[in-house]
């Protein structure tokens, strides 16, 4: 695949500074911004593919090469590392140092990686989703996640759950001793009602499909998802070990493969009597827009053939849009922040219906229910 051009990976950077972090990573949205001006440091994502090209990757990578350098000077603005200083007129100097001086290191991994972030707290966005599909399905369903990297989502129902509510104050879910909690902010749009979320969810079999699946037992695998994450967001570090430890005790399948050309295949190795419920949590966006198609078309044949729903957690552009068209509430307008779209599909007698259940926040600390 081609790579992006230097304009289209700075005029990402801005974005990713000015919309994405800049509410919730004040290191990540400073750094964003500078990086942006400095062609040396954005240019190394030309190492890889223009899908995979996003700042995340960049930041990733560099917090990967500091992880083997935890004593270095730049560490003290990382949370992750122990760090405890916050964005301020000697980050961006120490930073661009530290890059330019391992150019080839931290390009070679932007080469060689994704990003993969395995964010635990979108399970408690896609939970009532998939209690919705499981409740329409009338039995146990099988889970089958699409870009599952380590496969922690597949963990959802011996997660606990928190959900924040203005109507009924604090909904509970999920096993109440778990050793995973996970927290959500839960908001219901005007005319829309407060869902209900059942206290147990109910699955059979596990599986997730990737092209990379990750083994959490690899030490270099484990620390390039620890550095996927966003460092000054601890929150979500500890949530992703505590989510790693339970999955070994119980780990899911999980196949090496193509998301269009390998997904019948791995359905395949779930119980004919089983629905089906296909996840996918921000991941199509690594799709070209053609494969993205390619996918949903895979689903519907695949829903030809046995019972199939599919939960996303995606930008409205990345693959509702072709499902919902014209639907501006699903899109923030120029300059605000962006935010995700909390999808269910279903296919009856071949034609696929699909509700917007809610608008998400990206990492799963926030949503706002709207049917």
């Amino acid at each position: 695949m081609p790579a992006a051009t230097l304009d289209q990976i700075q005029e990402r950077l801005r974005r990713f500074a000015a919309d994405d972090t800049a509410a919730i990573s004040p290191l990540y949205s400073h750094l964003a911004g500078h990086v942006a001006d400095e062609p040396e440091i954005a240019g190394l994502l030309t190492a890889t593919s223009a899908e995979s090209a996003h700042p995340t990757l960049l930041f990733a990578a560099v917090q990967r090469v500091l992880q083997a350098e935890p004593f270095h000077e730049l560490a003290n603005y990382y949370p992750s590392l122990g760090g405890s200083y916050g964005p301020d007129n000697g980050t961006w100097p120490l930073f661009r140092t530290f890059v330019l001086d391992r150019a080839d290191r931290v390009k070679d991994l932007i080469a060689t990686h994704v990003t993969q972030t395995n964010e635990v707290r979108r399970a408690a966005m896609l939970y009532p989703a998939v209690a919705l599909a499981a409740k329409q399905a009338r039995a146990p369903v099988a889970l089958l996640e699409v870009g599952t990297s380590a496969g922690l989502l597949l963990g959802m129902a011996s997660y606990s759950y928190r959900y924040q509510t203005e109507q009924a104050g604090q909904l509970v879910a999920g096993p109440a001793r778990s050793t995973v909690g996970v927290h959500c902010a839960l908001a219901v749009a005007p005319g829309a009602t407060l869902p209900t979320i059942p206290k147990k969810l109910t699955v059979a079999t596990r599986i997730g499909l990737d092209p990379n699946p990750v083994d959490l037992a690899d030490e270099d695998q484990y620390a390039w998802l620890e550095a996927c994450i966003w460092p000054d967001q601890p929150e979500r570090l500890r949530l992703f070990g505590a989510a790693a430890a339970a999955q070994r005790k119980s780990p899911p399948e999980l196949v090496r493969g193509d998301a269009v050309g390998d997904l019948a295949a791995v359905a395949g190795r779930v119980p004919a009597d089983e629905p089906i419920v296909v996840l996918t949590s921000n991941v199509l966006w690594l799709l070209s827009e053609q494969r993205r198609g390619e996918f949903i078309a895979e689903l519907g044949r695949l829903a030809a053939r046995r019972p199939v729903w599919w939960v996303s957690m995606e930008g409205y552009r990345a693959a509702f849009h072709r499902l919902l068209p014209d639907r501006d509430d699903l899109t923030s307008a120029p300059g605000e922040r962006t935010f995700g779209v909390l999808g269910l599909v279903r296919w009856v007698d071949g034609a696929p219906r699909a509700t917007a259940l809610a608008r998400t926040a990206w990492h799963g600390e926030r949503m706002e229910w709207l049917v």
